[in-house]
């Protein structure tokens, strides 16, 4: 029998180049690159015409982040940015994997080729099925894979030994019908792609202001006066938003960075679609950047804070807004008396911020009544994300700036659809109001035990409790902690199967049976018995908004993830209460039965039609805060300081995306923002660290975890200096996710930590990757 393929990316470097470092993002060498993928993939004339529909009225929602599209006029040159052009390239193009492409290429040999590669191969064109023993993909019929598939979840002994993961591209309707047939079938297991972005988030903020969404608009960025980004570097996690902060500033807004990095999209922006982006130098944004530690946001936020109430103390009245405090919030005075425990001096130290900059960022908070926080998976990714997030609502508290325009809190999702996903019911811990209804409008009694989460699913394959993944889009395997742990937990599935457009690497370390069902793309074409269909997406913001292909399909036998889910119901539920036949027939029948089942959608198929789509009601953002514990008021949080000690030899490790990269897909090997060309397999230190330890710039090292006691290591990687705060490094994923171990989670959200990783690094073994195989056999039949 072939060797198991390995479940990382090869240890092999492709040629480091490095360049300048960027001090502002976009321009024209973002337009270059962009166009550059459609040459590449060969659709110049097709990804063109594509174009110019995707994030427009009556066009098709671009596929990468969730920054949601104005709702007056669009710019008629493009509603995208570089990596939105790069993603439609991807699904765009006509390059093809076919049965006898699989044919030619085993399971093991495609593993030896890197993510970037794996990528390059084209759509994939027909289902596909890996026998037990197997080592090469065989064509199967939509009508038996549906069958083999049936065949194992009716084989388990219970529902709950089967696990359904959704990824965040998936449309509203594939959504809720997913969920339907998931709890009609019987568990609550449906890990998703929240597990592993923003779960903190709705963690902090529910029981807080009484909904897990954020509370602004994006005119709100136009009309406000600072605009605080932490943990966050837009100009390659959502680089439409350089437009609106762009805005913001012309308006007169003041803009605070806090990040271990000092991120070009932070500092600067050429707008392409303007002269001054063209020919000019840009706009610059951040007017402050605190070079904060990993995890010394807590201490930057308690900082500012007391830095506030001393002003307020200074001048009565004109810092903190007590009429609102008084009307809305609960908890102040035991909230102001933790400040007699904590002096600047220390709260400095233990953010990595001068007092300085720090009293700096007070002041610009001060006097100001409209200003909008908004964080990423810098912070929902740190074992303290919950706190820190509760820590950033107060200080909206503090200056009653939430609820009204131009303030409030901003998560800014990922995925394109991943907040769509949670309205529509993708959860392993649904609420009971939720579950009554379905109730209700369906007629059968839906599970009530709260389901496995990414972790705790990962946990179960281990210990043999699930016997069965679905994956509804998503790379489950690189998106997921302590690689070697989940690869070793996935091969002991019975069955693994995915719904996906493209070869990725979760494709490739399967259970002992897997199958890929094909799916069309958001720019594709979708006609059902000779009509066009339409889905539906929720931006950031909570827009709903229709969704219309318009590409050709490169196959004929792709079909839509909402018809997967409902063949894949007909084939497995024995006596079921819904008509699946129907919502497969017409996406409107699945809206109508949205409009009945969850609240927020009346007249759904209407409204999602007009212009611009609709707004799903959000009460915070209106100033009224429902929560089951302090009714109509905001709790004040109390939280503390974490503590963070490292050893000698130890550094804190932060993973990160390339600005080639959306998730686990990898568009390219560089990350021109950060000076890095034609290399993945990097480690940003600080000088000093790198001088103190005896390496320098350009050294290979291995990276080494210990969490648990358990040994865990990465090899191969290359030294870069960097400017970034003393005993912190970062590194990109999907390549450390194997330094983050599955027990290193976020209190309360049970989210994997990685922006929080104690890592060692030695120089470079080549006897490295003995040890490496010694850990991955010991984890498969451990």
């Amino acid at each position: 029998m072939q060797e198991k393929p390995n479940p990382e990316n090869p240890y092999k470097l492709t040629g480091l180049k490095l360049t300048p470092l960027k001090k502002w993002a976009a321009g024209i060498p973002a337009v270059k690159a962009a166009l550059a993928d459609l040459f590449e993939q060969g659709i110049p004339l097709r990804g063109t015409k594509a174009l110019f529909k995707m994030n427009q009225f009556g066009g098709f929602d671009c596929s990468s982040c969730a920054w949601p599209d104005p709702d007056d006029d669009r710019s008629p040159l493009g509603e995208y940015c570089e990596n939105g052009v790069k993603a439609l390239a991807e699904e765009a193009t006509t390059k093809k994997i076919t049965a006898e492409f699989f044919k030619d290429n085993s399971v093991y040999d495609l593993a030896r080729l890197n993510d970037y590669e794996i990528g390059r191969l084209g759509r994939l064109t027909e289902p596909m099925y890996l026998p037990e023993g197997g080592t090469h993909y065989q064509p199967i019929t939509w009508d038996d894979a549906f069958k083999k598939i049936a065949s194992h979840l009716n084989a388990l002994n219970s529902p709950d030994e089967a696990a359904f993961y959704t990824s965040g591209r998936t449309s509203n309707e594939a959504s809720f019908v997913y969920q339907l047939f998931v709890r009609e079938y019987g568990t609550n297991n449906m890990p998703d792609c929240s597990n592993m972005c923003h779960e903190t988030s709705g963690t902090a903020l529910r029981p807080t202001i009484g909904i897990g969404k954020g509370t602004v608009k994006l005119e709100d960025f136009y009309d406000t006066d600072v605009i605080m980004i932490i943990g966050q570097n837009p100009g390659t996690n959502a680089p439409r938003m350089l437009s609106a902060l762009e805005k913001g500033k012309r308006n007169g807004a003041k803009i605070i960075a806090v990040n271990p990095l000092p991120e070009a999209g932070l500092m600067g922006f050429r707008n392409p679609q303007e002269i001054s982006g063209v020919i000019g130098h840009g706009g610059k944004l951040a007017d402050l950047y605190l070079p904060v530690k990993i995890n010394g946001d807590m201490a930057l936020l308690k900082a500012i804070e007391l830095l506030l109430l001393d002003l307020e103390g200074k001048s009565p009245g004109q810092v903190i807004d007590r009429e609102f405090i008084e009307e809305k919030t609960v908890g102040y005075d035991a909230f102001i008396r933790q400040f007699e425990n904590y002096t600047l001096e220390e709260l400095a130290e233990a953010s990595g911020v001068s007092q300085a900059d720090l009293y700096e960022a007070a002041q610009m908070l001060a006097y100001k009544k409209r200003i909008i926080i908004c964080w990423g998976m810098g912070i929902t990714q740190q074992p303290n994300g919950v706190d820190m997030i509760k820590e950033m609502l107060n200080i909206l508290l503090l200056k009653g700036s939430i609820g009204k325009p131009g303030a409030g809190v901003c998560p800014v999702r990922g995925h394109s659809n991943v907040q769509g996903n949670r309205t529509m019911m993708i959860n392993e811990k649904p609420t009971n109001a939720q579950l009554d209804r379905m109730q209700q409008v369906f007629g059968f009694n839906p599970p009530r035990k709260h389901g496995y989460d990414v972790v705790r699913a990962i946990k179960a394959m281990q210990e043999g409790k699930l016997k069965v993944l679905f994956c509804m889009g998503g790379n489950f395997l690189s998106a997921t902690p302590d690689t070697t742990y989940t690869a070793a937990a996935i091969r002991k599935l019975n069955l693994t199967a995915w719904v996906s457009t493209k070869l990725n690497r979760g494709h490739l370390i399967h259970g002992k049976e897997a199958i890929i069902l094909p799916t069309l793309s958001r720019s594709d074409l979708d006609i059902v018995n000779g009509e066009l269909q339409i889905i539906s997406t929720e931006n950031s913001m909570g827009v709903v908004q229709s969704s219309k292909g318009m590409l050709t399909p490169v196959s004929d036998n792709l079909i839509n993830e909402t018809q997967i889910a409902c063949r894949l119901a007909i084939a497995t539920l024995r006596n079921t209460v819904v008509n699946w036949q129907r919502y497969a027939d017409s996406y409107d029948a699945v809206r109508d039965d949205i409009e009945r089942c969850i609240p927020g959608f009346e007249d759904y198929n209407k409204r999602v039609r007009e212009k611009g789509g609709f707004y799903l009601p959000n009460a915070a953002r209106d100033g009224n805060f429902i929560t089951e514990e302090f009714g109509n008021h905001v709790p004040f949080t109390l939280t503390g300081l974490p503590e963070t000690s490292l050893a000698d030899d130890e550094y804190m490790m932060a993973t990160t995306r390339t600005h080639d990269q959306f998730n686990t897909t990898i568009y390219g090997l560089d990350d021109r923002y950060r000076g890095v060309k034609n290399e993945r397999r990097v480690i940003f230190m600080n000088e000093k660290d790198i001088e103190k330890a005896g390496f320098k710039a350009g050294d290979k090292v291995d990276l080494f975890n210990y969490d648990d006691n358990k040994e865990r290591i990465a090899p191969l990687f290359i030294i870069i200096a960097y400017p970034i705060p003393e005993k912190n490094t970062v590194t990109y994923f999907p390549e450390t996710n194997v330094l983050v171990s599955v027990n290193n989670v976020v209190k309360e959200s049970n989210m994997p930590a990685s922006k929080y990783v104690k890592i060692k690094i030695r120089k470079h073994s080549p006897g490295i990757y003995e040890r490496v195989k010694e850990l991955e056999a010991a984890q498969t039949f451990s």
